[in-house]
């Protein structure tokens, strides 16, 4: 299927491992040009290096204002097709052992900069009447996860913002969809099976196990698995579809929603 991502231009933020690596990787091989940013720049020039006038990097925190004007200057005057709006999660802690600061640091990190990435980047994809903005998230909006008080606080948040958002301004051509991974080999899971390994006092390697054990399909997700929906959601054959939170998790929710 040609997903029509030929030359176009998209931001991939968190590109340098995980989730972000994945969709800017599969992005590079249907053609598309992408701006790459993340913390780490040996990365970055690893990735750009792999695809020679592709990518143009951007190194720094994407949760920092100063990244997101650079970001934004980074774009200059051309038409952004697509972002992939991704980051690290916090901490994996129950309610009583959140600090207040914990909960200011959440709020920083998974709500406040979407907010402003998402108010810098809009407009000009209204004005082109095109555009699409993925934002990767948790299937803890759908279904909280144990140890996570924080994450299945705040990326509820942001499925709020993003809906109310995808309603809004949904005659101009830009669509805003949600993807909920569920439990992936990546080293972002690696923060939960730790934290119930303390406090079970299981191995590691027990926990996980465990916890692959409860996935109806029986094994870890992939980041590419991930990364082929994203593909479709940052095309136009996805025009239809906006305001949607959609699970990978190898069938592990069980809401109805």
């Amino acid at each position: 299927m040609d997903l029509q991502l030929n030359n176009q231009l998209f931001l991939v933020c968190g590109a340098s491992s995980g989730f972000g690596k994945a969709i800017a990787e599969a992005l590079l091989k249907e053609g598309a040009n992408i701006i790459a940013v993340a913390r780490s720049a040996d990365k970055l020039l690893a990735l750009q290096a792999a695809a020679p006038g592709q990518v143009e990097i951007v190194s720094g925190d994407i949760t920092d204002s100063n990244t997101i004007k650079t970001v934004v200057a980074t774009i200059g005057a051309r038409q952004l097709h697509g972002a992939v709006v991704n980051a690290g999660g916090p901490p994996a802690k129950t309610v009583l052992e959140t600090t207040l600061s914990d909960w200011d640091t959440a709020y920083r990190n998974i709500l406040r900069w979407k907010v402003e990435l998402t108010q810098a980047l809009v407009p000009a994809m209204m004005q082109h009447r095109y555009g699409r903005m993925v934002f990767i998230e948790s299937a803890s909006v759908k279904q909280p996860m144990e140890n996570l008080v924080l994450s299945n606080s705040l990326r509820v948040a942001v499925v709020g913002m993003v809906k109310t958002l995808s309603q809004e301004v949904a005659a101009a051509g830009v669509t805003f969809n949600i993807i909920a991974p569920g439990s992936h080999n990546t080293p972002a899971i690696d923060r939960i099976y730790h934290k119930k390994a303390e406090q079970t006092g299981a191995s590691f390697e027990e926990v996980k196990k465990a916890a692959v054990r409860q996935i109806p399909v029986g094994v870890l997700g992939e980041a590419s698995d991930l990364a082929s929906l994203a593909l479709w959601l940052l095309g136009p054959s996805s025009r239809y579809v906006t305001g949607q939170t959609i699970a990978v998790d190898g069938g592990s929710v069980r809401s109805m929603l």
